[in-house]
């Protein structure tokens, strides 16, 4: 496999120059199971683990590898392993909350970062033009794909069951601001040509929806073979179960490089309230002609955000959703600080106790 191929350049190369270790090569994560991982390299596929060290030395769950990450590896081709040693800082991560464990006396459970996928280029926001289609599914969807480093797009899928594309694609526009909306149909391979132009030689495109929105089928269309198992969606109420059940890197034909993910039932945000400024432009901008700063977009006299909802330029679901993700933002931020304040009482308390044993051990021996 050839490095330019996978998406290696001139950053990564950079990257990988500034590790200075001899017997290093570079690899790319194509799966991963549970720290078992299958990376691409210029030598094939290789099956590898992370090394003592790199388990020793991570600091949190997001520090491991993930599927698109870079990788430097010791090889070993003849017996088809290798050995991670470091990953290469990401371009870009799409990342979501994960929250594990249910806290105890010591503080809250552990508030970490789950990466879905790293270093891509460009999010394939799918979504079905059925009963799974949802306004404030996609919001979210899309406040996480700004915050990830990538460029989101749109992808409207089952158009050939839907009876009022064009209302569906306006709804769409009005919470998508400045975001590519396409409607396609992968069964019926209707608009499908436009999709290749985010996958010329080494881009990297992410899929992320929710289960039964036809991604492993649009993946399959795009591929030309039936790679990705494909289940049915429930009559009654066009819900899939969940086709793919891991992370996987794949390479098109064409030279492109799609992720393929599970079904998200949910995702819940991770990144500061940026990604919001950008998901939301069109409050952001009404917020700004609000007459005091601090406005809440409540009761509050001269709010600029409130009178767009009263003569209807903006919807308001739309300033619900706004609301209630900045609330959440507010509340993961404050579960962090918390978390790496308990964390640094926890580890001050270590040096003490270390410091005090030292002190005892040396008395008992007389030399203090």
């Amino acid at each position: 496999m050839e490095l330019q191929t996978l998406g290696w350049n001139p950053l990564f190369e950079s990257r990988f120059s500034s590790l200075e270790s001899p017997g290093l090569i570079p690899a790319r994560v194509a799966q991963e199971h549970r720290e078992l991982y299958l990376v691409f390299s210029e030598v094939g596929e290789l099956s590898a683990e992370v090394s003592g060290r790199f388990r020793h030395q991570a600091g949190s769950r997001a520090d491991f590898p993930s599927v698109g990450d870079w990788v430097a590896v010791t090889a070993r081709p003849e017996e088809g392993q290798a050995t991670i040693h470091a990953v290469l800082p990401r371009k870009s991560s799409f990342s979501r909350k994960a929250v594990l464990g249910g806290g105890s006396k010591d503080g809250p459970g552990k508030t970490d970062e789950q990466v879905l996928a790293a270093n891509v280029d460009t999010v394939f926001l799918v979504t079905g033009l059925d009963g799974n289609f949802s306004l404030r599914r996609m919001e979210r969807y899309i406040a996480a794909a700004w915050d990830s480093g990538a460029e989101p797009v749109i992808i409207l899928n089952k158009a050939d069951l839907c009876g009022n594309l064009e209302e569906r694609t306006s709804e769409t526009e009005t919470i998508a601001v400045g975001v590519p909306i396409h409607a396609v149909s992968a069964v019926e391979q209707i608009g499908l040509e436009v999709l290749h132009d985010y996958l010329g030689v080494g881009r990297t495109v992410a899929f992320l929806g929710s289960s039964g929105v036809g991604k492993s089928t649009l993946i399959n269309a795009l591929l030309g073979e039936e790679r990705q198992k494909i289940n049915p969606v429930r009559e009654f109420d066009d819900k899939g179960r969940h086709t793919t059940t891991h992370r996987e890197m794949i390479l098109l034909p064409s030279g492109g490089i799609v992720i393929d993910t599970p079904g998200l039932r949910e995702i819940q945000l991770w990144g500061d309230e940026s990604a919001l400024t950008r998901a939301f432009e069109d409050i952001e901008e009404l917020a700004s002609r609000c007459r005091f700063v601090d406005c809440r977009h409540g009761g509050e006299p001269g709010c600029s955000v409130q009178e767009a909802v009263r003569d209807g330029r903006l919807s308001p679901q739309r300033l619900d959703s706004y609301i209630r993700l900045l609330k959440e933002q507010k509340h993961l931020q404050m579960r962090k600080n918390l978390v790496m304040r308990r964390s640094t009482e926890r580890a001050r308390d270590r040096r003490y106790k270390n410091h005090k044993k030292m002190l005892d051990d040396l008395r008992r021996k007389g030399l203090r």
